[in-house]
């Protein structure tokens, strides 16, 4: 070479650009076989239109049924504090000391609560048997205290019956809420391992959605047991307290009427 003849000039070097290197990167990605980032909506919407149909089928049962025990926990609850009201007014008005008679011509035609029910079914059947003549004669008496005391029962069973309505469909959710979920679960896992083996990848952006799709199911499930579950037990023990409150009365009102009987004699 000759030294007096210049050196050729190098050729700059472009810098590789972040689009070259993205489009690099992609086609490598596709060459393994890679998913490329995919956002899924794993919102509770996307969830729901995403499952399968059966698991749709479950979601729809344990929503209707936590719909229906919400309402009839919020009608007990009412119900209850309205029945112990209705009760504490009816004693003050049979422990003051009043007439009894007048208390059931005032109160027969409708009671308002099963106390004032057990109280105007016993007198009716007081004054069925003193018109009849009943009340004379030792055995009739013992007979009719008999018949009163029976009469209640009946009275109170039928009345805690109804108030007792509806229990067992909370025990019924409480306890098979979280089983019904499950199924849903298993059976949305169930299609996201059958999708996985179809398209032969296992990456957690293809195993993700399918996964809390059946997660979801047992969610609801647990959303419609535990509020079942908890006012089950907080309703039962209420009830049974106005259960004995209402048998504690016939028992007091069954004295009365006996020594009453005995008076007679």
């Amino acid at each position: 070479m000759d030294p007096q003849q210049p050196a050729p000039s190098a050729t700059p070097v472009e810098p590789v650009t972040g689009n070259v290197l993205d489009g690099v990167d992609a086609t490598l990605q596709g060459a393994a076989g890679l998913p490329s980032a995919v956002t899924h909506d794993l919102s509770v919407w996307a969830l729901f239109l995403q499952a399968d149909w059966i698991v749709k089928g479950v979601m729809i049962f344990l929503l209707m049924a936590s719909i229906w025990s919400w309402a009839i926990i919020f009608d007990k609850i009412i119900r209850i504090r309205r029945l112990r009201e209705q009760a504490r007014q009816f004693e003050e008005a049979f422990w003051s000391g009043g007439s009894l008679e007048e208390l059931y011509d005032r109160i027969s035609n409708r009671p308002a609560d099963p106390m004032s029910s057990i109280f105007v079914a016993a007198m009716r059947e007081w004054r069925r048997s003193a018109a009849k003549g009943l009340l004379a004669s030792e055995h009739l008496r013992e007979n009719l205290q008999d018949r009163i005391e029976r009469v209640m029962n009946i009275t109170l069973g039928r009345e805690m019956d109804q108030i007792e309505r509806y229990m067992g469909y909370l025990a019924s959710v409480g306890s098979a809420g979280p089983f019904i979920g499950l199924f849903g679960t298993v059976w949305g896992i169930m299609n996201s391992f059958a999708a996985i083996a179809g398209s032969k990848n296992t990456t957690l952006a293809v195993v993700a959605p399918g996964i809390a799709e059946a997660l979801f199911a047992t969610a609801l499930g647990l959303v419609a047991a535990i509020p079942a579950v908890l006012a089950y037990n907080k309703l039962s023990s209420d009830i049974n307290r106005y259960g004995n409150r209402l048998e504690a009365f016939a028992g007091e009102f069954g004295a009365i009427l006996s020594r009453q009987l005995e008076e007679k004699h």
